[in-house]
């Protein structure tokens, strides 16, 4: 496989991102530009089609009220909008920057994927979330990939 479209597809994967998808491509020798723009093309593409995605969810659990699995989703809806309605006050005062800092954190459990599903439940605004999850996921890999070149490590 092309060792571009091989770190794009990992960069694609949660949790794995762009940030462990360019050590894997700089492990495996790939050009180092190579490797840093097609996982960013990873975190580009996520950052763009998981906030655009994610409100689906809520559509269908309203569909699913109308089915014998009506409990479930409104359970679902409940807790999501109390979610909302208790982290209304952090996500009005850290949104961008709170999410920006999330994201940029190399551990599993956060990222890009991670960050997209907070930023939904919690409610913030997609004009806010996109830009976040960008600059987030790309300071993810530069923090990573710092140290995977000997830098500051």
């Amino acid at each position: 496989m092309n060792g571009f479209i091989e770190v794009f597809l990992l960069s694609l994967i949660p949790t794995f991102e762009g940030r462990y998808a360019i050590v894997y491509g700089i492990g495996r020798g790939y050009p180092l530009w190579e490797t840093l723009l097609s996982a960013s093309l990873g975190v580009l593409l996520l950052s763009v089609v998981l906030p655009l995605a994610l409100p689906l969810i809520d559509r269908i659990m309203l569909w699913l009220e109308k089915t014998p699995l009506r409990k479930v989703a409104h359970l679902y809806l409940y807790y999501v909008e109390r979610a909302r309605r208790k982290a209304h006050p952090y996500v009005e005062r850290w949104g961008f920057i709170g999410l920006t800092i999330f994201v940029a954190i190399p551990l599993p459990g956060t990222g890009v994927w991670t960050g997209a599903l907070a930023a939904y439940l919690l409610g913030i605004e997609k004009k806010q979330t996109v830009p976040a999850l960008i600059l987030g996921g790309l300071l993810s890999m530069a923090i990573t990939v710092l140290p995977a070149l000997g830098l500051f490590g």
